[in-house]
């Protein structure tokens, strides 16, 4: 069993150290909750784009919790030439959302699910020739990705404080009601990781969100109602629904595969700097690229599981960040309790009961902390007039578009559906001015 790091260390325990099972479960809960929402939303808002029937948007959420716990153990654990080896969570992907709604419009579920596992390739490429793509994606790259996957993210936890997108179509979006649970899990988890008590700050997200659901079930926000409408048990089927192909459709999952690649790379970078292990040399290459590899080859079985595109969670890098805990091992817990729930929905509907208001408490300073783990890459190298003006236009053309999804109206759908994300313009912009930008001082 590994030991505890010093009381000179940022961290609790490392990422090879065998914690106890008290220990691992206490941070295991926290992380499920933190992506637990993120990982079933995805298939939730294609259902309901896409006109789907309960029976069809029920097994995708299941699925796409079942493909989460495999790619989730394989991040953590490893096998061949698989997994970056840290505690990593690996779940359904926003970014592809625009282009899965596009090809499931045009050919439905077959076509989605075609695209998925074919595009995927993509990303697998990508993974092999890192060694060649070094002047494309640099460390300041990579840190401008994860500063803006937390900085675009902060907008969907602050709706969530105030009571989600349902309160904003009621109008009670905003309420006292809402602001003082949102802060009460907030100031919590701030209270305890602030504690010196190694449990008390492994549980600090545990604790808010705990004290949240018990506030919010004495205001009368909770409706369990919607348990007894769930199915006990979901089988997975492979390829269910079939595949099929179009290019068009095709081209557009793999610029998105090729951007969610980078992200890749700022995601494992992150959290190898949070985590404590090395951001240059050999065991980080290896790192990198094994983890990009396999982020491409767990979407293609999700892909065949019926599942979305899967992506490395940043919200990882905001738990270790509050827990102190970067055992891989936990993520062996993680990816269990993801495949159970996948498999008994009822268990995974209480979950998703969760209320707005608690989950943006919890996630508007994971997301924060994602962004200033971004930062830290970012400036973890001099920063010249050539990478101010990279940085600039970045995160002036991702935040914009992130502000202003407007300036797209005269596009392409195509266009529109690829760069509507900040983090897609950005990263895009990112790349491209790092290639061309070159200044001599």
């Amino acid at each position: 069993m590994g030991n505890p790091t010093t009381e000179s260390n940022q961290l609790i325990y490392r990422v090879e150290d065998k914690l106890p099972f008290k220990d691992a479960i206490f941070v295991a809960i926290q992380l499920l909750l933190s992506v637990f929402v993120a990982i079933i939303t995805p298939p939730l808002i294609v259902a309901g784009a896409l006109n789907l029937d309960i029976q069809t948007s029920g097994f995708l959420v299941s699925m796409a919790l079942f493909a989460a716990g495999i790619s989730t153990f394989i991040q953590c654990r490893r096998i061949g030439p698989l997994g970056a080896r840290l505690l990593s969570v690996q779940g359904a992907s926003f970014t592809f959302i625009g282009p899965i709604i596009a090809a499931g419009s045009l050919g439905g579920l077959p076509l989605i699910f075609g695209c998925t596992i074919a595009a995927s390739s993509i990303e697998m490429f990508v993974s092999r020739i890192l060694h060649l793509a070094q002047r494309v994606i640099t460390p300041l790259v990579s840190g401008i990705v994860v500063s803006l996957i937390g900085l675009t993210l902060l907008k969907v936890g602050m709706i969530s404080c105030g009571g989600g997108y349902d309160a904003l179509a009621n109008g009670t979006f905003g309420n006292y009601e809402y602001i003082g649970v949102a802060a009460l899990v907030l100031f919590l988890i701030v209270l305890f990781n602030k504690s010196k008590n190694k449990y008390l700050r492994m549980s600090s997200i545990f604790i808010g969100l705990a004290a949240g659901y018990i506030v919010s079930y004495f205001l009368g926000t909770l409706d369990f109602t919607g348990l007894t409408d769930a199915s006990w048990l979901t089988i997975p089927q492979p390829l269910k629904y079939g595949i099929s192909f179009d290019l068009s459709s095709f081209l557009s999952f793999a610029l998105i595969y090729l951007i969610t690649s980078v992200e890749a790379y700022g995601s494992i970078t992150g959290n190898s700097i949070i985590s404590e292990e090395p951001i240059t040399g050999e065991v980080y290459n290896k790192r990198v690229s094994s983890g990009i590899f396999a982020e491409g080859v767990n979407s293609m079985i999700a892909g065949i599981f019926n599942a979305f595109p899967n992506s490395l969670y940043s919200q990882t890098t905001g738990v270790i960040q509050l827990s102190g805990v970067a055992s891989r091992y936990v993520g062996y817990y993680v990816a269990g309790a993801l495949i159970i729930l996948g498999l008994f929905p009822s268990i995974g509907l209480l979950f998703s009961l969760m209320p707005q208001p608690v989950l943006g408490g919890a996630t508007l300073l994971m997301f924060g902390t994602v962004a200033v783990a971004g930062i830290r890459i970012i400036t973890s190298h001099p920063i010249g007039r050539a990478e101010t003006l990279i940085i600039a236009l970045s995160f002036g053309i991702g935040l914009g578009v992130e502000l202003v999804p407007e300036i797209l109206n005269a596009f392409p759908q195509a266009i529109k559906n690829i760069f509507a994300s900040g983090i897609t313009a950005g990263g895009v912009t990112a790349i491209l001015a790092n290639l061309f930008i070159r200044i001599k001082d």
